[in-house]
């Protein structure tokens, strides 16, 4: 039996097998808002054979986007918008939806990625950023306000919101989003967190306002609901944040109740020196699941089925999440599937897709005609 096409139990989520689509942004929406083309990236997707579809990163207030085209949940256009196609997701498919709860900090206010990804200036469509400390993101760019006490709630408590508009959406598990030099990963690091307060200088002061918006992410959403969360291992730069550091942050998370550790890297300096290659991240998804207990998912130029189940078979992760991946093969489930010797649900509209050496690819199926 395949690893990677068996289940896994996430509280009272059970998933059928380890492939996750993972969040990705599309840049597409209007004011937060999701747009015609989510709910054909979304429904498209959700028809791949991953268990779980995890929505891109949402925002948690407007300030908190990377660009003026990024998705948010901090209103009611944005939660009826979503709601109206994870109405039409339900209809086709079974695949679990979880959504990554984010705010951008001080690499807020980005142009598009195909529009040079760079700061856009106030008074040109940009807006002022916040973070933990007035420290720009890159040499010469306008520094960010540091966030103040009121600051620190007003963010709390958009998460919190955010969480129970999902909740009220029906989203089956959240991931925070603590990665990739965005908000809770600027507290983190001690590269972006220059703060002399309770939520500076020591590691145990960095991770502070991290915790404290699990915490309330956790409160805030059903008990039965898995919530995670996504973090970079590494900051790729001396003196930033480490591996080491983020076990001690992982194990801070297992004592308060995370579902699972989404284990990527890097981010939060433009000074990063990553060395790509495929499965480059795996081993921090290894070293924390061996060193925590707790579920991981691997990501990281993850492409080849064999290599999947690799990760999965061999106990280096549970899960294994992929992204430009499934951009390419949006049916990259179903081809794994066939080659590993698993099984996948498709539509019945899809049936008559399966190869004759395949019959089995889909489960029980029937198509008759007279």
């Amino acid at each position: 039996m395949s690893a990677l096409f068996s289940p896994i139990k996430l509280r009272g989520l059970t998933l059928k097998n380890r492939i996750v689509v993972s969040p990705m942004c599309q840049y597409s929406a209007d004011d937060g808002v999701a747009t015609d083309w989510h709910f054909t990236h979304i429904n498209n997707l959700s028809l791949s054979g991953a268990s779980m579809f995890c929505i891109e990163a949402t925002h948690v207030e407007a300030i908190g986007r990377i660009t003026p085209g990024c998705l948010g949940l901090y209103s009611d256009a944005c939660e009826a918008a979503l709601h109206q196609i994870l109405t039409s997701v339900r209809k086709h498919s079974s695949t679990a939806i979880a959504m990554q709860l984010a705010h951008a900090g001080r690499k807020a206010s980005s142009a598009r990625p195909w529009d040079g990804g760079q700061l856009i200036p106030e008074g040109q469509g940009g807006w002022q950023t916040v973070a933990p400390s007035a420290v720009p993101h890159k040499e010469g760019e306008a520094a960010p306000l540091a966030l103040d006490a009121a600051g620190l709630t007003r963010i709390r408590e958009a998460f919190v919101d955010s969480t129970k508009r999902a909740a009220r959406l029906g989203i089956d598990a959240i991931e925070v989003h603590g990665a990739h030099g965005y908000l809770l990963h600027q507290f983190l690091s001690p590269i972006s967190n220059r703060r002399t307060d309770e939520y500076g200088g020591s590691l145990a002061n960095r991770m502070r306002f991290p915790l404290e918006v699990f915490d309330a992410v956790r409160a805030a959403f059903p008990a039965d609901k898995p919530v995670g969360m996504r973090v970079s291992s590494t900051d790729w730069v001396e003196g930033g944040w480490d591996l080491a550091q983020t076990i001690e942050f992982a194990n801070a998370l297992k004592a308060r109740g995370v579902d699972w550790i989404d284990a990527s890297s890097g981010g939060v300096s433009p000074l990063q020196k990553i060395p790509l290659g495929p499965g480059y991240q795996v081993q921090f998804a290894e070293t924390i699941k061996r060193e925590t207990g707790l579920p991981t998912i691997a990501v990281g130029l993850i492409t080849e089925p064999k290599h999947a189940e690799e990760i999965v078979a061999s106990g280096k992760a549970d899960m294994v999440a992929l992204a430009r991946g499934l951009l390419y093969d949006p049916r990259w489930g179903w081809h794994a599937a066939a080659e590993l010797g698993g099984v996948v649900e498709a539509p019945p509209q899809y049936w008559r897709s399966q190869p004759s050496t395949q019959k089995a690819l889909f489960g029980k199926t029937m198509f008759g005609a007279r």
